[in-house]
């Protein structure tokens, strides 16, 4: 078992230097994730994270935990337009008014995906027939930020009616959900991820 000096040498260089994006980079990131209301708040997150760094969002993770129902996606399908006044006054979440709708109009558009195919789990892990995919980069530099996959999966959200969720921000959501593994091969997590 690596020790905290062990650790702290072998992450990810991307998280270093802040213990919020540590912790996430330690416990969640990569991780394979197969529970809805996870991959529901990480498809609200990855979205309003277009055109800023996720340690914004990650920071304001919390808040937008109480704004949004504690990401019931169910709940927040049903958000009107007091709803969406009330968001557009929440200084702790990013107050895009496309951002927030879209996030309204991405929680319908999960429980039809639920509703067809029994969860959306099922739905996003049968694009890669259930299994991760382990990436072996050795580099940052390495890592690419869309991929064929990535684009095959944001064109079918879309053609669904998904908004916010190009194949970057897909790419970057199949990374926080552990659909692919970009854990660099000298970070410990790697294995973690790999074997989980």
């Amino acid at each position: 078992m690596p020790t905290a000096a062990d650790k702290h040498s072998t992450r990810c260089p991307w998280c270093q230097g802040d213990d919020l994006y540590q912790h996430y980079h330690d416990t969640e990131w990569g991780l394979p994730c197969r529970n809805d209301r996870t991959l529901f708040e990480f498809l609200v997150l990855e979205s309003a994270q277009a055109g800023l760094a996720w340690i914004t969002i990650l920071r304001k993770r919390e808040n937008y935990r109480q704004a949004f129902a504690g990401f019931d996606p169910g709940r927040v399908a049903g958000f009107d337009e007091k709803d969406i006044a009330r968001l557009l006054e929440d200084a702790g979440i990013v107050r895009n008014r496309l951002k927030i709708m879209s996030a309204i109009n991405n929680a319908q558009r999960f429980l039809e995906v639920q509703q067809e195919r029994g969860s959306f789990s099922n739905y996003l892990w049968g694009f890669v027939d259930g299994q991760p995919t382990q990436n072996h980069w050795r580099a940052i530099t390495e890592v690419p930020t869309n991929t064929a996959l990535s684009s095959q999966i944001s064109r079918d959200m879309k053609q669904r009616g998904f908004q916010f969720f190009g194949s970057t921000i897909c790419y970057a959501y199949l990374q926080a959900t552990g659909v692919v593994n970009d854990h660099l091969v000298t970070c410990f997590r790697h294995r973690e991820c790999e074997e989980y």
